[in-house]
């Protein structure tokens, strides 16, 4: 098991597409993973240290873990099949070490409530593991949603090269454009 801690969440500008990127805590490699608006949003409100009014679902099964006596130990992204990440939510239970499955998305989420470190199995950093260098974008990588979810909910979407736009800003004459 590799521990890794959350680098960034990125957003599309042109979709409601969001990626965590996981870092490699003794490495250099990153692991982008899609997820959905509304856990990048629960993961982040934590991160930035806000409170909602009320408590999101992650606060919840927090709240319910800690209630009925049980600790998060870890969280393991433990799969990739079909472009889809695999997650499990390790706890503690009276003793017994019990993994629930789960999406990387809410296990993370729960993860960054509770203080837990995050894995991810050797063989799905070997096989999704990007290096520096390599540039993540949010037309690559694999999604924690079922397969079944249409594109627009986390599958790739080769369709949304962003490069043109790049070329597009880049090129622009900031100066031109204010009148200096």
């Amino acid at each position: 098991m590799i521990e890794v801690t959350i680098d960034s969440i990125r957003v599309s500008l042109m979709s409601q597409h969001r990626i965590v990127v996981l870092k490699e805590e003794n490495g250099s490699r990153f692991l982008p993973i899609w997820i959905g608006p509304f856990e990048a949003d629960a993961i982040t409100l934590q991160l930035q240290g806000i409170d909602a009014p009320r408590p999101l679902t992650h606060d919840l099964l927090k709240t319910v873990i800690e209630t009925l006596g049980g600790e998060v130990l870890h969280i393991l992204i433990n799969g990739l099949e079909k472009n889809t990440y695999y997650a499990q939510i390790v706890l503690d239970v009276d003793g017994d070490t019990i993994e629930i499955d789960s999406r990387p998305s809410d296990a993370i989420a729960l993860s960054v409530r509770v203080s837990a470190p995050i894995f991810v199995a050797e063989e799905v950093m070997d096989q999704a593991g990007l290096l520096p260098e390599e540039e993540i974008s949010l037309t690559q990588g694999a999604s924690d949603e079922s397969p079944e979810t249409p594109p627009e909910e986390g599958e790739k979407a080769h369709d949304e090269d962003l490069g043109v736009f790049t070329d597009f800003v880049e090129g622009l004459d900031l100066d031109n454009l204010l009148g200096n």
